[in-house]
């Protein structure tokens, strides 16, 4: 007669039994019989709500797949010749993108002659890294490619942090939004009755 190594449901070791009492144990108690380790000797099965574990597990799966974040490659393209207007803007856009958690791909594209000077394209580079330090490091030092010379930037905080720090601010910035509505709707205060004057 074939015997299982039977587990609880909730996880306690009843022993070996007869597969028949254990369908028997699984019967009267409502629940699935599940054979969890079948190489094992005897086989172990668990006594358990098969549907409600197959919900559970599907529900895990599905957070830990919202929770996984997966870092986004940016990339910002500059010419050598990049007027400080632009250059601003491009900055500003390196900043966002180090903030959200993502790298950035900076990309410097050499015109005609600008080929020769890479060292140009380099310094460039290097003060664009100088000036979002703060939010980023350089993951990959400017090499060049043909007529173009690239470096990458890391963000120094993770996307999850950065995420949950954007959230924060949100979540803060709507009670400071609903504070101020409470206020604005506040009772005023009566006013004092002005004092009569009398005279004798």
């Amino acid at each position: 007669m074939p015997k299982v190594l039977l587990v609880g449901p909730a996880g306690e070791q009843v022993g070996i039994v007869r597969v028949e009492d254990a369908l028997r144990l699984a019967a009267e108690a409502d629940l699935d019989l599940v054979e969890v380790a079948p190489g094992a000797n005897p086989p172990v099965c668990r006594l358990m709500d098969y549907g409600k574990y197959k919900y559970e597990a599907n529900m895990k799966a599905r957070e830990s797949r919202k929770n996984q974040v997966n870092t986004v490659q940016k990339e910002i393209r500059m010419g050598l010749k990049i007027d400080k207007h632009d250059y601003e803007t491009k900055r500003r856009n390196v900043e966002k993108f180090l903030q959200g958690g993502d790298k950035v791909k900076v990309m410097i594209r050499f015109r005609g002659r600008e080929q020769s000077r890479p060292e140009m394209g380099t310094r460039l580079l290097a003060r664009m890294a100088e000036d979002v330090a703060e939010y980023g490091f350089v993951e990959s030092h400017p090499r060049q490619d043909g007529r173009t010379m690239v470096m990458v930037l890391g963000p120094t905080k993770k996307k999850t942090q950065a995420r949950a720090e954007a959230r924060q601010r949100k979540t803060d910035a709507q009670k400071a939004e609903a504070a101020k509505a409470q206020g604005a709707t506040a009772p005023a205060a009566p006013a004092e009755p002005a004092g009569e004057s009398t005279e004798a």
